[in-house]
């Protein structure tokens, strides 16, 4: 007893002292970083550096441009019932496609506002009169996400042969993900669906060639960044090139390619998980809807659950990294989403990521009735507090959640660290801050616990920090320094998990400048796998909203962040897979 006492204390013992240590570095690189600054910011700023891949010098904080935010704001929309129309006489000929570029129909002016404690857009139509949807269920979290937007990339530049769609444009930025669908066909008849799969009455499914063009369009312009490859459909994997078009994308030098897939191929063949790795994928975005097969059961496929779950273990045992995709439907399924975070937290060693996706009413749901429509709508408010609820009282929706956008503070810094003559920019996120939110989760890999990243480091203050080192460019050494002080002080020792090392934060947040390719756990890793020490991981939490004609804001398209690929360019996930509906007008030029 005298003996378990004992050690006991000691434990404890090692426990404070770590604690201490700990808090005394972030202490010690607090009164560092003041000291610096106090010196740093008297000084005259640095020349911004002109990266090759730029279309020109690296922006400064002050200088990054933003949309209008807050609430009442007016902005663009589109009148759900004459986009249809328009569309309906494009794909007939009855009027011109450029027609639709150049003389705007269907767009009408939206006013989005707080009433009765929600924020809503309305909009009138002449023609078919008002509309009214739901944005957020909580004023005060968009408030404060909207208010922790980073600011804008580059414009686009020399990207006239990619973007020419009228005010369907993006303008801004490369994006984070390229998608590209090889088939509409599929293997499933899910709904909801974006693209109405094996519905339309034709097959849409582009060539190697045309796909090679894609990815070699990818590159063409500026700012040239580090993107991931998506390649979807359909089923993606049905495409009789799949392989060679995952190996095609490597070869043009993206790090990360992966498929957003329904998981049946990969479950059923581990072979074809062998060579999809050996041709250079790197991960997977799966349909996930849940953790039973009652969560799955609307998609029409009995045992489904078993068939992610084994999708998820082949794909594992090859290294290759599986993100769920979750599409939360309310009245459907939003009652099951802290189930999805735990289930995660306890396969963190072949999960690293949740995208939850709030419904968009489109494709096979673009009909969808008025009255069902507001039943189902689902916010990204509305997710921030179902977890929380669902998650025994962890992540809040006011201190844990920042725009996605906001992962563009550490892309600013590594595109400076990285210097002048990289061939490509780091991956930046620059969307909308109504586009999508994420939090990060500290897990314990060998018990499944988790805690809020946020809740023990600063990310706020981390990103005031980061523009001070962007904005005064002190050179490479320097910045490096500064990143360092600026990682450790906002780090609280006495607030983190039990036994979590302040050495882990250094190696979440301060990766390799050679390129945007390690992922965060990876960083995390030990060298030998066996190392008892080998206990921390981070699950990363996303939501993004995409918009459908009801709440649809061409402030958000203008800076999508997830461009298709297609034989007409690149275009806004939004306005492909809803907006004037560029989706059914592409795949009727080229179907086959």
């Amino acid at each position: 007893m005298f003996s378990d006492q004992f050690r006991r204390g000691e434990s404890e013992k090692g426990r404070l002292a770590g604690v201490k240590s700990s808090k005394l570095l972030s202490n010690l690189s607090g009164v560092a970083w003041k000291a610096f600054q106090s010196v740093n910011k008297r000084l005259p700023e640095g020349e911004a550096i002109r990266p090759t891949w730029a279309p020109g010098p690296l922006l400064k904080s002050y200088e990054r441009s933003a949309p209008p935010l807050g609430f009442p704001r007016e902005t663009d929309s589109l009148c759900p019932r004459c986009v249809k129309e328009v569309r309906d006489a494009v794909i007939s000929g009855e009027t011109t496609l450029e027609s639709l570029m150049n003389e705007h129909p269907g767009e009408i002016k939206a006013q989005i506002v707080e009433e009765n404690g929600q924020v809503v857009m309305r909009k009138t139509c002449p023609k078919h009169g008002e509309f009214v949807d739901v944005m957020a269920t909580d004023p005060a979290f968009l408030e404060r996400i909207e208010s922790l937007f980073f600011g804008r990339d580059f414009k686009a530049a020399d990207d006239s042969h990619v973007h020419h769609h009228g005010t369907s444009n993006i303008k801004f930025g490369r994006g984070a993900v390229l998608t590209v669908d090889l088939t509409n066909r599929c293997n499933m008849m899910c709904n909801p669906c974006f693209m109405d799969a094996n519905q339309v009455g034709y097959v849409h499914e582009p060539t190697y060639e045309d796909t090679k063009a894609i990815l070699d369009r990818a590159v063409s312009f500026k700012p040239k960044r580090q993107i991931i490859i998506l390649f979807s459909g359909g089923e993606p994997t049905l495409s009789p090139y799949y392989l060679e078009a995952v190996a095609y994308a490597k070869k043009v030098g993206f790090y990360r390619i992966l498929a957003a897939t329904n998981g049946i191929r990969f479950a059923e063949d581990i072979e074809f998980c062998k060579a999809a790795k050996a041709a250079g994928q790197h991960g997977v975005y799966l349909q996930f809807d849940g953790v039973s097969e009652e969560k799955n059961r609307h998609r029409g496929v009995g045992n489904l659950f078993d068939v992610k779950q084994q999708a998820i273990e082949n794909l594992a045992s090859v290294g290759i990294k599986v993100t769920l995709v979750t599409t939360i439907v309310n009245t459907i399924n939003n009652d099951g989403i802290g189930a999805i975070v735990d289930f995660a937290a306890k396969n963190i060693d072949k999960v690293q990521t949740i995208a939850f996706q709030p419904v968009s009413f489109t494709g096979r749901d673009e009909d969808i009735s008025d009255e069902l429509r507001i039943k189902q709508r689902y916010t990204l408010a509305g997710m921030t507090h179902d977890l929380k609820d669902q998650l025994r009282g962890q992540l809040e929706p006011l201190r844990d959640w920042y725009p996605l956008s906001s992962y563009s503070a550490f892309t600013s810094v590594m595109d400076m660290l990285q210097g002048a003559d990289a061939p490509w920019g780091w991956s930046s996120c620059n969307c909308h801050p109504n586009c999508g939110i994420f939090t990060l989760m500290v897990v314990n890999r060998k018990t499944g616990e988790f805690k809020s990243l946020f809740e023990f480091f600063n990310y706020e203050q981390f990103m005031k920090d980061i523009a001070t080192i962007t904005d005064t460019a002190r050179g490479k050494k320097l910045s490096y320094a500064q990143l360092g002080m600026a990682i450790l002080r906002n780090f609280n020792a006495e607030q983190a998990p039990e036994g979590f090392p302040i050495s882990q934060i250094l190696n979440l947040f301060k990766p390799s400048s050679t390129n945007s390719s390690s992922d965060r756990n990876d960083r995390m890793k030990a060298e030998k796998a066996e190392d008892p020490n080998d206990i921390w991981r981070v699950l990363c939490v996303e939501g993004m909203w995409f918009q459908d004609l009801f709440n649809y804001d061409f402030r958000r398209t203008e800076m999508c962040v997830i461009p298709y690929g297609t034989q007409e360019g690149e275009i806004s996930f939004c306005a492909y897979n809803t907006g004037v509906g560029w989706r059914q007008i592409i795949e009727n030029m080229h179907k086959t």
